[in-house]
């Protein structure tokens, strides 16, 4: 009960009556669940659908309301209608993506019948609730954290240690990297048309860096915070830089979100025990999605058909890689195909957060059609400065 309360308290800091979208969230979903646990044939599946449309209709209104609201009207336009919706101003509730996502979960897993029901209203409110990862995740399943709830908790000081030092090491890479490389990306992404070549390379790649320290040290912080109070939530992040493939980075990086969509989305879809171009659909798909919850944007959904795109050029083009290292000897020396992997992949990676960080799609155009402009020159008066530096200096 005190969780739940400080966990309500927590939400309603932002903005205190969205607390009854929370509250319509839980109550639809508690219902559904006890619902589903108790019945059979296809009502069960109208009873998921009821769900599954509260939740994503909620997401609908709140996040991407303007956002198709805006391409409608555009659409109308287009064909020659006189169009118009009316104009809401919403602020978007805190963490609604997650929250809602995490809701979904438990339905999906109790409409599989790998989850029972919660009988209990609060604990299910607490699941849903619950703060430390509220805002920005990670999103837990119900088969790990509902029985954490309800388990009893005692001072652990050990527990307590390591969960304050994984919270300060996240704060460490909030405050003293994230925050510090968002100057400079926030500089060059602000006014982007003010820049070319090397300086755009240059806060593109620090964004990169940005967005890992920030979104990893937020997990660090929700996993620390949850560990000094006995509960254990689940690795968001593993070292994504270091992946030497696209689809291995999206093993490591935000964990709970990319596994949610292969086990929600992707193996419905049919996942890869279908034929080769329906595999590749399911991928471009789960990924159009991925970056549609991202944000509401086009800029986002470009983000995510990219990685989709790579993904599916990984398919493609498997055999032809495979004879290229052959033929180049490069399997002969490991260390230099893990570097070339490692850096490939990153640098596809930077490529697609250009979508992800500007403020409007056309200025993402814009700094992908200039990141070469000048790169020459940028180069050659960046050694002029450092063979100055270097002479001055001596």
């Amino acid at each position: 009960m005190w969780l739940l309360v400080a966990s309500c308290y927590f939400y309603m800091v932002f903005i205190p009556i969205y607390i009854l979208i929370l509250a319509f969230t839980i109550a639809v979903d508690y219902l559904v669940g006890l619902k589903l646990e108790s019945m059979r044939g296809r009502d069960r599946k109208q009873m998921l659908v009821i769900s599954l449309a509260a939740n994503v209709g909620v997401l609908a209104v709140f996040k991407y309301y303007y956002f198709l609201s805006e391409n409608m009207v555009a659409a109308a336009s287009f064909l020659g209608w006189n169009y118009s919706l009316p104009a809401l101003s919403i602020i978007l509730p805190l963490g609604l993506s997650f929250h809602t996502f995490q809701s979904m979960s438990y339905i999906i897993e109790v409409y599989r019948r790998n989850q029972p029901a919660e009988r209990n209203l609060g604990m299910f409110a607490l699941y849903v609730m619950y703060y430390p990862q509220l805002v920005a995740g990670p999103i837990e399943r119900p088969q790990n954290l509902l029985h954490q709830l309800r388990e009893p908790h005692t001072l652990d000081y050990v527990r307590v240690r390591d969960g304050l030092k994984q919270m300060l090491w996240g704060m460490f890479k909030k405050v003293a990297i994230a925050d510090q490389l968002a100057v400079t990306v926030d500089m060059v992404y602000g006014h982007p048309s003010s820049y070319t070549g090397l300086s755009l390379i240059v806060a593109t790649v620090l964004f990169g860096i940005q967005i890992y320290a920030d979104f990893s040290g937020y997990s660090d912080i929700a996993i620390g915070a949850s560990k000094v109070m006995g509960i254990d939530l689940m690795r968001n992040f593993r070292q994504p830089y270091f992946s030497r493939s696209i689809s291995e980075f999206w093993r490591r990086w935000h964990i709970s979100l990319s596994t949610w969509f292969r086990d929600y989305l992707y193996i419905p879809l049919g996942g890869s025990h279908v034929p080769q171009w329906r595999r590749q659909l399911n991928l471009f798909t789960v990924f159009l999605v991925s970056g549609l919850w991202h944000g509401a944007s086009w800029a986002f959904v470009i983000w995510g058909g990219l990685h989709g795109l790579y993904l599916m050029t990984s398919l493609w083009t498997a055999e032809t890689r495979l004879k290229f290292v052959a033929a180049t000897k490069l399997d002969r020396i490991p260390v230099l195909r893990s570097a070339s992997a490692i850096t490939s992949t990153f640098l596809l990676v930077s490529f697609a957060w250009i979508f992800f960080r500007a403020a409007t799609l056309p200025e993402a155009i814009y700094v992908v059609t200039h990141l070469f402009d000048r790169l020459y020159r940028d180069l050659v008066d960046l050694q002029s400065a450092a063979a100055v530096g270097a002479f001055l200096s001596r």
